[in-house]
């Protein structure tokens, strides 16, 4: 037989005899045949078949043609067919949906009284598909190739191998070509420490990022002399050598400058001044915390100018700083001024949004020209707390050790909210991010199923947003908040640390290596935020066809579980549209929204790097929220 390609007629005409019995006394034999099979206008997706059949039995049903892949023999019971007429005459069809450059057998069929007759078999090869200019992107597209587990570069003279290694708490602003990222003061065996505050670093794609050095040569001065000047009117011993901590700035572009709210905390006992250990511990609380304000015209020429104290840790206690041990979590400020966050609400207002763990998260409006509010009374005087901010939300109203922090804040003008993301938890582990939104900058901000959060009461956010998770083929991920949220363009980004599980390659500080995870974000129908399931890897924008959906995936719900991560479960998207595994149902495929529906659920589909990969390699991941106002992900294995 001859093998046909595109625009050639196969030279091979095959013959069939069968013969069929008719039922009556003189038992006559009738005769079918297929008089040529042929293979013609072969392409990489479609093939031309055609038959010329001689028929003289009058009981044929059906006639059409079978085709397989992988059976030399195939057949209408078990493979692909298509019934082309009940006619006695010469039939054709295309087949499609075939692989490229794939070997196929085909053969006619006819279906009678005595069962079903097959020709014989045609053999033809599918073209060689010409790749798209989309499919030649993702064949050159190279995945990271940094590790995640980065101890073997984490002295201080590897930091140009760092990429996103030692990030935490981190703030990220775009100018010019360069995304700059600005953290806490942190690294894996404190390698940074005596070389200045707020680390920084710099990148044009998200991916790849240089490290630059530290935005801070030394702490302000106006910090301990604003201590101890409070400390003075208090009737308090000044402290000399007051330990500091360096915490969580936000970075924002505010007219023709860039503003940066940091925080200082002193960790030294309000009562003698001690630094906060516990052989020292007096039985008060340890010292106020501040935010300050540096400004520069140029991120990149890291030439900051300091402004001075914001606001500070405030409290309705006057000078009952009393604390009766280390187990009571009290609290004695009111609010906590660090994790700040910096927006311009649409009415032209300039707010500060933050707090951790206190009381809750306030807003404080600010000078728009000065950066700072206009009025501030004493921390400790109860009559001057409205003067540091309005609680907006409060996990619980009963406790002022409430396990919720580092508020984030965003706007979004296509749903008309305010955005408000929070980190639950302690830090190490547990960590996970939940969001809430609002029509005004100062609530009340409502959660995914429309209660208040900003009022008292036990206050448990949802959407779930992150949480400690963990794919096949990989350690994991724990600690997963204190986020940043930013956009280039319309493109929207989620930033934050992630932790190494203990133990990790059998090192026990492997929970201390924290790394830098940007994941982008899509928003739902009903306008909610949700991040994808692998971390950004630049993968190009290529469209996902319908036909890429099919396959093996690995599923993970993000139910809330206090330091435990969450592990992936099956799921199998059958080419028939049905869905088996960790979702069931039929499912469909948007490509004009990027949309996945499985079942009655929706999910935003995106091309992202399957990180747990060996190697890394782009695949197909979606993400959506259930019900129960939990974060599903998705990723493609298969």
């Amino acid at each position: 037989m001859a093998l046909l390609h595109k625009n050639i007629i196969a030279g091979l005409f095959l013959f069939l005899f069968f013969s069929c019995k008719e039922g009556n006394d003189n038992q006559e034999t009738q005769t079918l045949s297929f008089g040529s099979v042929s293979v013609s206008d072969v392409t990489s997706e479609s093939a031309k078949l055609s038959a010329a059949p001689n028929f003289s039995v009058t009981e044929v049903k059906e006639t059409g043609f079978c085709w397989s892949r992988t059976s030399q023999n195939p057949a209408r019971e078990k493979d692909d067919y298509k019934i082309i007429t009940n006619e006695y005459s010469v039939f054709a069809t295309e087949i499609n949906n075939l692989e490229a450059d794939m070997k196929y057998y085909a053969s006619a069929y006819a279906v009678t009284d005595k069962g079903t007759e097959y020709s014989a078999v045609a053999q033809f090869t599918t073209l060689k598909r010409e790749l798209t200019d989309g499919e030649k992107l993702l064949a050159a597209y190279k995945a990271p190739d940094y590790p995640d587990d980065y101890s073997p570069i984490a002295p201080w003279e590897q930091r140009n191998q760092w990429n996103l290694a030692n990030v935490h708490d981190p703030t990220v602003e775009k100018s010019g070509d360069y995304f700059y990222m600005y953290q806490t003061d942190a690294s894996y065996g404190n390698v940074h420490l005596g070389r200045g505050h707020f680390p920084y670093r710099r990148s044009k794609d998200l991916v790849y990022w240089e490290f630059m050095g530290m935005a801070m040569p030394e702490t302000p001065a106006w910090v301990k002399d604003t201590l101890n000047s409070m400390r003075t009117r208090l009737g308090l011993a000044e402290i000399q050598n007051p330990v500091y901590g360096h915490w969580a700035p936000v970075v924002r572009k505010v007219g023709d400058k860039y503003r940066m709210y940091y925080c200082v905390i002193i960790d030294n006992y309000i009562e003698t001044g001690k630094p906060n250990t516990a052989e020292n511990f007096d039985n008060s609380w340890t010292e106020h915390a501040f935010i300050g304000l540096m400004e520069t015209a140029d991120l990149a020429s890291n030439q900051w100018t300091d402004k001075g104290m914001v606001v500070c840790s405030a409290t309705d206690r006057g000078k009952d700083w009393y604390r009766p041990n280390l187990n009571n979590w009290d609290g004695y400020f009111k609010w906590n001024a660090i994790d700040p966050t910096y927006i311009v609400n649409n009415q032209g207002e300039h707010h500060l949004i933050y707090g951790s763990w206190h009381s809750g998260i306030v807003a404080l409006k600010l000078n728009a020209e000065t950066g700072k509010p206009d009025q501030l009374g004493e921390s400790w005087d109860a009559a001057s707390l409205p003067d540091y901010g309005k609680r907006i939300y409060t996990r619980s109203g009963a406790s002022r050790w409430q396990a919720s922090e580092a508020p984030e804040i965003i706007y979004n003008e296509k749903t008309g909210y305010y955005y408000l993301f929070l980190a639950y938890d302690e830090l190490s582990v547990a960590y996970n991010t939940r969001v809430c939104r609002s029509q005004n900058i100062e609530g009340p901000y409502l959660d995914y199923f429309g209660n208040s959060v900003s009022a008292d009461g036990n206050n448990e956010v949802k959407p779930i947003v992150t949480h400690p998770y963990k794919f096949n083929s990989h350690s994991g991920w724990v600690g997963i908040s204190h986020c940043c949220i930013f956009r280039d363009g319309d493109n929207w980004f989620y930033a934050s640390q992630a932790r190494l599980p203990a133990n990790t390659n059998g090192n026990a500080f492997s929970n201390a290596i924290m790394m830098g995870h940007v994941r982008k974000i899509r928003w739902t129908d009903d306008g909610w935020p949700v991040v994808m399931p692998e971390r950004y890897g630049a993968v190009p924008d290529v469209p996902v066809n319908e036909s890429e959906i099919a396959g093996a995936y690995e599923i993970i719900v993000l139910k809330y579980a206090y330091r435990q991560q969450q592990t992936s479960t099956a799921l199998t998207l059958n080419a028939n549209k049905n869905a088996t595994g960790a979702l069931t149902g039929t499912w469909s495929y948007n490509a004009d929204d990027k949309m996945i529906t499985i079942g009655n659920q929706k999910f935003c589909v995106e091309r992202e790097v399957d990180w747990e990969a060996a190697p890394r390699r782009h695949t197909i991941v979606f993400t959506g929220i259930n019900a129960q106002g939990e974060s599903v992900w998705g990723k493609k294995v298969d």
